[in-house]
């Protein structure tokens, strides 16, 4: 598809169209990220061939759409967004400052597991409160202490807290190693793009693509058990290769092998990832309880915050469908291939949940994407929250006189 480039009236230079911006700004009007993304997709086919486009233009597409599929609240959010007024600048601790982002605001509040619905509105009421109230100034401290607030009156104590929480751990500096295990069709890809996306996760990494590193080091005569799938990894095994096809032993074995030579780079992938100070998410079929043990001083002798959960399709028709829905949307991956294969992909899942429950791992039931990014987010809250709650004045460093800006 050919590049469009959208002049700015007043700019010089055109920018690239990019469906990723466009999805943030109709994230920060109320739509959750699979509509937004979906809409922004809308557009791009929409404007077709096309090799340029006003910014005008583009903004009458996106706003025939809203006003065609959505309810009026979303398209004046939306307006608001291209016409914000009054700045409210944001004084971040160093001194640097910020325009204050609707965008920014509501995905932090989304991480602590409050859903678009229910941030969206949130974020609009303390945006506007600070315009009427005239705050076009305001430190991020006392914007910190009017969000927990205005969430502990409206939404509860307990959705306050994770937010207090949360922001406790972004201040901390401390990096999240999170772990997404799952056999094939469970969303392992979609469930962590969803989370790096709203939770500001720069670094994602798939075991899959681990392997394919590792296969063109190691050439198939050396280790043909890494150069399968998962499910058939024991066919290349000589001490299992005389079993049944169907023997769970042997399927389970040739997994366990191949898993444990990827070990090592996911190992190294997380390790140089806690070196570094950032967050990472490491998402694959070959992320099982094991792995755990590779990255425990991190976690346990460390700061990081190690986190794994296992992600589970408990229909078979349901995962079945999920598998061949894999072929329509990457037709490279041979769906075909997968569902041949069900059964063995079936009892993978069944040991993969086994070794979860044994472990202590959290297993989620992805039958939902939007219950499962909640889920996963109130899993991090609560292992947090184990460590400690803060109270608002320590986290925020304001006495409760000096927080309270009135009412939103």
């Amino acid at each position: 598809m050919a590049r469009i480039l959208v002049h700015e009236q007043g700019e010089r230079s055109p920018v690239p169209f990019l469906r990723g911006i466009l999805t943030h700004s109709l994230q920060g009007a109320g739509l959750p990220f699979e509509e937004a993304y979906a809409l922004a997709d809308k557009v791009r086919a929409e404007l077709g061939q096309r090799e340029t486009v006003t910014t005008d233009e583009l903004r009458q597409v996106v706003m025939d759409h809203l006003n065609r599929d959505y309810p009026p609240e979303v398209v004046r959010r939306y307006q608001e967004l291209l016409h914000p007024g009054e700045k409210v600048v944001v004084a971040h601790r160093g001194g640097r400052e910020t325009r204050f982002s609707a965008i920014q605001h509501q995905r932090c509040l989304e991480s602590c597991a409050i859903t678009a619905d229910e941030a969206a509105p949130i974020t609009h009421k303390i945006h506007e409160h600070l315009l009427t109230r005239g705050r076009f100034n305001i430190s991020s401290q006392e914007l910190g202490y009017l969000t927990y607030r205005v969430l502990r009156r409206d939404l509860g104590e307990a959705a306050a807290n994770r937010y207090l929480v949360w922001v406790d751990f972004i201040h901390s500096g401390r990096p999240l190693l999170l772990l997404i295990g799952g056999t094939s069709g469970s969303g392992k890809s979609t469930v962590a793009t969803a989370l790096a996306n709203r939770m500001s996760i720069v670094r994602t990494q798939s075991t899959d693509m681990l392997r394919e590193v590792m296969r063109m080091l190691l050439p198939e005569r050396l280790l043909p058990v890494l150069h399968s799938s998962s499910f058939n990894a024991w066919q290349h095994m000589p001490e299992v290769k005389s079993q049944e096809e169907d023997s769970s032993a042997g399927l389970i074995q040739g997994y366990c092998s191949q898993a444990e030579l990827l070990g090592v780079a996911c190992e190294a992938v997380l390790q140089r990832a806690y070196t570094e100070r950032v967050s990472i998410i490491l998402e694959g079929v070959h992320v099982y309880p094991a792995l755990l043990e590779r990255i425990r001083d991190a976690g346990q002798n460390g700061d990081a915050i190690v986190l794994m959960v296992m992600l589970a399709v408990l229909k078979p028709e349901q995962l079945r469908g999920q598998i061949r829905g894999r072929g329509t949307q990457i037709p490279q991956r041979r769906a075909e291939r997968y569902t041949e294969h069900f059964d063995q992909i079936w009892q993978l899942q069944y040991f993969l949940l086994d070794e979860a429950d044994r472990h202590s791992v959290p297993i989620v039931s992805n039958e939902d994407l939007e219950r499962s990014l909640r889920e996963i987010k109130r899993t991090l809250i609560t292992k947090l929250a184990r460590e400690r709650i803060p109270s608002p004045q320590q986290l925020f460093g304001l006495p409760a006189a000096k927080g309270e800006t009135g009412q939103p």
